[in-house]
This record gives C-alpha cells, sequence and structure tokens, in this order.
C-alpha cells in the first residue's frame, strides 16, 4: 500500500524515451507522419499547406482558407458541417506565414468518411458568391472590432519592422485590401497553393495499415511539385516605434530582433536563457514588473521559429503611464543577464523548469507528435531533445552570461508601443 507520509523519490531527467512516428513519402517534396501508438478511439490529422500569408501578394490567403468548407456544386457550406457533425467530427483552420492547416478530429471507426468529406470539400470548393460577399463582410467587421485593440496593432507593426527586409513576411491586410478580392483571384491561389501544395500530412491514430494505404493514394494529387523557398535572413529596424490609439487606458508592448531557430548551434543556450528573463512565472520579467512594480497582469518572452529563421520576442501591455518605466526595467533585466552571473540556485530551478516542461509536451501519442513536427520543420528528428537535455544539465552561468552578451543587445532591438501618448 501506498505510504502517503513518505516523500516520492526525486530523480534527475537523463533520457526520455521518444517514440518515433512513421515517416510515408508522398512524393520526393511532401511526406505523410504517422504515429500509430494510441490508446484510445480517436484520431487527428492535419493537412500542411503551402499557403501561409507570405504566397499571397494579394493579400487573401486568409480568404481562402476560411473558405474551405463554403461549398462545393452539390453541397452547400450548411450540408458540409452538418455532415461532420453526425460523424462526431470537426475540423480546425489556421494560416500562418509559411503554412496553412486544415486539422481534422474524429473517431477512427468514421475516419475514412470524414476524411472523404473534408478532401471533397478542400478539391471542389467552389466559391460561391454569396459566400464570398458573407465572408468578406464578416472579415470587415472582424478587421474594424481588432484594430481597436492594442495587442493587434502593436503585433501588426512589429511585424512590418520586424522583418523590414521581407515584403512578404511584413505584409499586413488592410480594411482596403477586402473590397479587391475577387472569386478569380481566390480561385487561382487556391489552385495554385492548395490543390498542388501540400507540403506535409499528420496523422495521430491507431489505424489499420491498409487505411493507412488508402489515405495515402488519395493525397497524393494534393502533393507539392517542387520545393518551396523561405526567407533565409530577416533584418529589422531599429530603434522604437509608436502607434497612436487615442483614449486607450492600455499601451501594449512588442520588443524583439531577428534571430536563429533550432538549427542553430546556440538556439539551446539561447533557450535557457530567455526562459530566464521572461518565458515562465517565475521570470525576472514576471517577479520584476508584475509582483515588484505591479506594472502588468503578464508579460512573457519567447523564441519564434520560421522555416530557415526565427525572432525573438517580448510582448506585454501596461497601463499607459507606466510605459517609460516598463521599458526601463526591461532594459535592466536585459543588462542584468548580461553583466551577473545566473545564481546557481535559480539556474537550477530553470533547469528543472526546462526538463519538467520537456517531459510534460511528451506524454502521450499527440504530444509525442507535435514535439517531433516541432523539430522536424528543421530537418531533425528526436536527437535534438537529447541534446537539449544533456546541454541543460550541464550549461553554466559564465555560458548564459556569454550568450547574453553576444545577441541580447538593447540597440539592435525594435519595440513598438501601441496606445496613447497623453
Amino acid at each position: 500500500m501506498l505510504d502517503r507520509t513518505l516523500q516520492p523519490t526525486l530523480s534527475p531527467i537523463t533520457k526520455i524515451n521518444f517514440v518515433e512516428p512513421t515517416i510515408i513519402p508522398i512524393n520526393e517534396f511532401s511526406k505523410l507522419y504517422w504515429m500509430k501508438e494510441v490508446l484510445d478511439e480517436t484520431m487527428r490529422i492535419e493537412l500542411h499547406f503551402n499557403a501561409g500569408s507570405i504566397r499571397s501578394l494579394e493579400k487573401i490567403a486568409g480568404s481562402v482558407n476560411n473558405l474551405l468548407f463554403s461549398g462545393t456544386k452539390t453541397k452547400t457550406s450548411i450540408q458540409i458541417n452538418e455532415e461532420l457533425d453526425s460523424l462526431g467530427a470537426f475540423i480546425d483552420q489556421e494560416l500562418g506565414q509559411e503554412v496553412a492547416i486544415v486539422s481534422l478530429y474524429c473517431l477512427r471507426k468514421n475516419a475514412e468518411a470524414a476524411i472523404d468529406i473534408v478532401l471533397d470539400a478542400i478539391h471542389n470548393v467552389t466559391f460561391n458568391e454569396q459566400e464570398v460577399s458573407d465572408n468578406i463582410r464578416e472579415k470587415k467587421q472582424q478587421f474594424l472590432i481588432s484594430s481597436e485593440k492594442v495587442s493587434i496593432l502593436a503585433r501588426r507593426e512589429f511585424q512590418k519592422q520586424l522583418f523590414a527586409n521581407s515584403p512578404n513576411y511584413a505584409r499586413q491586410i488592410e480594411l482596403k485590401d477586402y473590397d479587391a478580392i475577387t472569386i478569380a483571384g481566390l480561385k487561382n491561389f487556391h489552385k495554385e497553393y492548395y490543390l498542388n501544395g501540400l507540403l506535409k500530412v499528420v496523422l495521430v491514430g491507431n489505424m489499420e495499415q491498409s487505411f493507412v494505404n488508402h489515405f495515402h493514394e488519395k493525397l497524393i494529387p494534393f502533393a507539392i511539385q517542387a520545393k518551396p523557398e523561405y526567407e533565409k535572413q530577416f533584418i529589422n529596424n531599429k530603434g522604437t516605434f509608436h502607434i497612436e490609439k487615442a483614449d486607450a487606458l492600455q499601451t501594449a508592448i512588442r520588443i524583439g530582433m531577428p534571430l536563429f531557430n533550432k538549427s542553430h548551434s546556440d538556439f539551446i543556450d539561447f533557450q535557457i536563457l530567455q526562459t530566464i528573463l521572461g518565458d515562465y512565472f517565475g521570470s525576472r520579467l514576471m517577479s520584476n514588473i508584475r509582483e515588484d512594480k505591479g506594472y502588468t497582469y503578464g508579460i512573457g518572452s519567447g523564441l519564434s521559429e520560421a522555416n530557415l529563421t526565427g525572432y525573438f520576442i517580448i510582448a506585454t501591455e501596461v497601463g499607459k503611464e507606466f510605459v517609460s518605466s516598463t521599458l526601463h526595467e526591461i532594459k535592466v533585466e536585459i543588462e542584468r543577464l548580461q553583466n551577473e552571473l545566473v545564481s546557481e540556485d535559480e539556474l537550477n530551478l530553470v533547469k528543472n523548469y526546462v526538463l519538467g516542461q520537456l517531459l510534460k509536451h511528451a506524454d502521450g501519442p499527440n504530444a509525442m507528435m507535435d514535439l517531433f513536427m516541432a523539430v522536424q520543420l528543421q530537418g531533425k528528428g528526436f536527437e535534438f531533445y537529447d541534446s537539449l537535455i544533456r546541454r541543460v544539465n550541464i550549461i553554466t552561468s559564465k555560458d548564459l552570461i556569454n550568450v547574453a552578451n553576444k545577441y541580447l543587445s538593447w540597440d539592435n532591438l525594435t519595440i513598438i508601443t501601441a496606445g496613447s501618448s497623453n
């Protein structure tokens, strides 16, 4: 019998038993990733298309993504949704800069029927004039509402200044762009980037091999026919930029700079450093700016990755009277990392947090697949996490002060504020 008066034994994390997915080529440029080790009856499918916002000079990537299930010649959008509902299935759509994702969730017994509905809807969407008109009207209303939020204004301006050398990545849709959308433009984008743009497919489910083989055959016509191109390096506009929003009580702050992704040799060291700075609840930014000063409800930092590069970001919202003080304290915390060794207690705390989060994110087949896909983007496998565990266990405060001085220069940062200057 378990003796609950005894504290459980603590053991250091030195190894995680990762489960590799099966990788099945669809063609030379597209692959299916299958995680079979699922103990329940659920199934998840993700279709990744080369249809992100960087592919859309006419700024219509979002509209095409929204309208994928708007109806075919034989089915209305209502009929498509009712058919999926009857199977207990649901879909989710996501649009990023480099990729558009359609996700399907259902019970595996209904997988084949649900997949047929989804692929038919995507392949045969007609972009009905009424559906397009309704979607544009809805998106314009959403744009007007979101433009009242300082967080949205700051995010949009941050992308413009962070990706200053890349019009494709810096591109932001404006209200007038919705009036320029045409059905012909939607159809052309759909044909090029969906019907011929399937980059990869994620399948998580304990499916029979015969099902996977049949599913694989259905994917072949959608597969991309050439390796897509991505930006290799971002060059930001450095300095401070303000977006005025009269009468706003809060000011949104975004601070960052172009950096790198997991393919860089310093990625793990910088990840640990920025965790100390702002990537967990006990971080220095949270302790200083939230707990001590009371300027904000929350502040955080993070590394965002793209196919060939990445960037570092700090984000928060504060009362408009605290903007200058908040920026000062952020700079103070960055300079502390450059000039003062992190204590052993704090470093050990963050090491345990980073490894604990990794262990948590490896819990279950869906989480395991997400971990794999996060490194597959840079052509890596689970060996990356073995390297991360080893590095976390041996990294020192001197290593961190070196990486802070190498990359965290205040003069190299893009600083965005959005709110009232009065």
